[in-house]
């Protein structure tokens, strides 16, 4: 099979190349996933680059997330699956066999029923930005009737988080964004108020808007951190995903006086019992409609680079590799 992989980090024109290798089998507990479209997430390309470095089992094919057909099962597997449309996630988390290659093998419930009439290119897009908002929006209970801001609503992870704070019944869903183009991305995902955060006075316009914030959703907290503090009330969550190139001061006297949350996640080391309920409730989403695709920027898999590039570049929407 043809497969994109490296067995050093380091830049993507360095490291990347298109080779081809044996069609990986699946074992115990495992299936085999036809890929259709892989999807590319930041921490795919920190992960290649060594920002992020994990051990290599000799080579790595890189990206977790993908969509695909199931064409075979491990030994005593369930036959019924083979022939099912899946969304796949966390296909590189400790193992090689990543989706940027025309075939994958991961374990049985990281291969999650797609439903009729989703898209690939959806499907792709799903696993690591779909649970992680999954998991911000959710963690700390119902968001019915709650006031829900998504800090960098453009973004995949950002996109995800409006649409399922929308699904939950909030009543209100705000966004900050960096410029236009992205506040309409954040619009189309169901922000009914969209803000500037560089406006000096975005925490009136928030407020102003919506009142107090209950949850936040948070992708740069030393950035964001006096903003969030100025639009909550007593026990809003600030819920973050990301870590900025240097660790904010956290000013603990200002966080007690407005008597906030801070929720720290990070997708890789969740307990299963949390990823399975997360892959559920996609499911459930995506049978009602709940969930859409960002803006989509292909790739052939010969063309691994650019994708790559493209995402340290900071393309808007989401960044998709076509092995086939």
């Amino acid at each position: 099979m043809k497969a994109a992989v490296y067995d050093r980090t380091g830049p993507a024109a360095e490291v990347l190349r298109v080779v081809d290798i044996e069609r990986p089998e699946p074992g115990p507990g495992e299936v085999r996933v036809r890929v259709h479209v892989s999807g590319v997430n930041p921490t795919d390309v920190k992960s290649r680059s060594g920002a992020t470095p994990r051990p290599m089992d000799g080579f790595q094919i890189p990206h977790q997330d993908g969509a695909g057909v199931i064409d075979a099962v491990g030994p005593g597997g369930p036959e019924d699956r083979i022939g099912q449309r899946v969304w796949v996630y966390l296909a590189a988390t400790g193992r090689r066999w990543g989706t940027a290659a025309e075939w994958t093998v991961v374990p049985q419930n990281h291969a999650v029923p797609l439903p009729d009439g989703v898209s690939m290119e959806l499907g792709a897009s799903l696993g690591v930005p779909g649970l992680t908002a999954h998991h911000l929006v959710f963690a700390d209970g119902p968001v019915k009737d709650a006031t829900v801001l998504v800090a960098g609503g453009a973004g995949a992870v950002g996109h995800f988080s409006i649409e399922f704070a929308a699904w939950g019944g909030a009543g209100r869903v705000a966004s900050t964004v960096s410029g236009p183009a992205k506040a309409e991305l954040a619009r189309q995902a169901g922000a009914g108020h969209v803000v500037y955060y560089t406006d000096p006075d975005a925490a009136s316009q928030i407020t102003g808007a919506v009142g107090p914030v209950d949850r936040i959703v948070e992708v740069a907290l030393g950035t964001n951190l006096q903003l969030d503090l100025a639009i909550s009330r007593p026990g809003t969550v600030v819920a973050c995903y990301a870590a900025e190139s240097r660790d904010p001061v956290l000013p603990v006297r200002a966080c007690m006086t407005a008597n906030i949350v801070l929720r720290f996640m990070l997708l890789y080391s969740l307990p299963q019992a949390v990823l399975d309920q997360g892959a559920a409730d996609i499911g459930t989403a995506l049978r009602a409609g709940a969930l859409t695709e960002l803006p989509g920027h292909k790739f052939p898999l010969e063309e691994i680079t650019a994708a790559h590039e493209a995402v340290e570049q900071g393309a808007s929407g989401k960044v998709l590799v076509i092995p086939g």
